[in-house]
């Protein structure tokens, strides 16, 4: 062949290398098998791929950095995704990228085809209707979703800031934080941390507008984040006046929004994320001559704050589990398994582990399955 044919394969199992092995596992053997299923649906993810198996569903709509490219755009990068489970967990995954993007639709045809699968990850759809697809598949599936733009990097940035206030000498309770981004990522980043018990009014989010308080005409999510964030909106303004003094910036919008002189204005021994990929929202090295710690989402820097560090370990433990949801107890054993793996020996260049650290996916999915019993 001189042309690829993707990421990822379906590879057999089982042998079938005579009539006896076909006997077996075609027909007649496997009717036997359909009627265990009919009469006993457990019995689907004790004998059948479902129970190893991912949906990575994505319309394309917010790809990467790129901005809205379509479903065929998205084949490619959930290819990708589906090849970096089975790499890392052993999970089989598949990609699914819908034409239509009415969240009926989506949620229709996830629904549809959630027999298949023993969870499902959703990727790269649109603020807000991604708010709507994930939270009514949730209600309406018996299997876990996951939303990686929302749960993946919530995780991850509250591992890495766990480890981070480590360094610094600071606890979430007294910690201020500032989030650029009010989409998937900064509404999700910014519910993990108030379970985490960062304090309310000391976590601010801003939008393309400046700061989230209840005295903007908001709706929907940024709403939500206006009457949980903010507290008592003692921050007001550009996310340069909210960042007067605070101690952490977490940026997942967009690159190019800050200079040096902005985190200058931050507290002493500052922390500084900046996500936004392929370039965050300020120069790493301009960052780096006045706050203490800085990480971005980029693999040739220090410190890649990144979901690949926790989509694998989180559905191994979610499939070997047999959760039926996501849940915040889940995220948040995620984020400290995550935040523990890097050990004794971490720096201000080393917050988080590699991926290819040993252990990591099992230390998550070990988390994610105890706090599943829990709930």
């Amino acid at each position: 062949m001189t042309r690829s044919r993707g990421k990822v394969q379906v590879t057999a199992r089982v042998r079938i290398e005579g009539p006896d092995d076909l006997a077996e596992h075609y027909t007649p053997g496997v009717a036997e098998q359909a009627k265990r299923v009919a009469e006993d649906p457990s019995v689907l993810a004790r004998e059948t791929v479902q129970a190893n198996s991912v949906a990575i569903v994505s319309d394309g709509s917010a790809l990467l950095g790129l901005g809205d490219q379509g479903p065929a755009a998205a084949l490619p990068v959930m290819e990708g995704k589906a090849a970096l489970l089975k790499r890392f967990a052993d999970v089989d995954a598949w990609p699914i990228c819908p034409v239509s993007r009415e969240p009926d639709d989506l949620v229709r045809t996830v629904k549809d085809l959630a027999t298949s699968f023993g969870a499902i990850n959703l990727e790269d759809i649109a603020a807000p209707r991604c708010f709507t697809v994930e939270r009514r598949l949730q209600d309406e599936l018996d299997v876990p979703v996951f939303h990686d733009d929302q749960h993946g990097t919530a995780v991850a940035v509250l591992a890495a800031l766990r480890n981070a206030l480590k360094l610094t000498g600071r606890e979430p309770a007294d910690t201020s934080v500032v989030i650029s981004g009010a989409g998937a990522a900064g509404s999700s980043v910014a519910r993990l941390l108030l379970g985490a018990d960062f304090r309310a009014e000391r976590v601010v989010v801003c939008d393309s507008g400046g700061v989230l308080h209840e005295g903007r005409d908001l709706t929907a999510e940024k709403r939500w984040l206006a009457e949980h964030t903010n507290r008592g909106g003692a921050a007001q303004g550009s996310l340069q006046d909210a960042l007067c003094n605070a101690d952490v910036f977490i940026g997942v919008s967009a690159g190019g929004l800050l200079d040096g002189a902005d985190i200058a204005r931050m507290a002493d021994r500052a922390i500084v994320f900046g996500l936004a990929n392929p370039d965050p929202e300020v120069d790493p090295e301009a960052a780096a001559e006045h706050a203490e710690i800085v990480a971005t989402g980029r693999s040739d820097l220090p410190n890649q704050i990144n979901n690949v560090l926790v989509f694998p370990g989180m559905f191994r433990g979610l499939l070997d589990s047999g959760a039926a949801r996501v849940t915040t107890r889940m995220l948040l054993s995620a984020a400290q398994a995550l935040a523990d793996t890097v050990g004794d020996d971490f720096d201000r260049e080393h917050i988080v582990p590699s991926v290819f650290a040993e252990g990591l996916v099992p230390a998550l999915a070990e988390g994610v399955a105890a706090a599943a019993k829990d709930y």
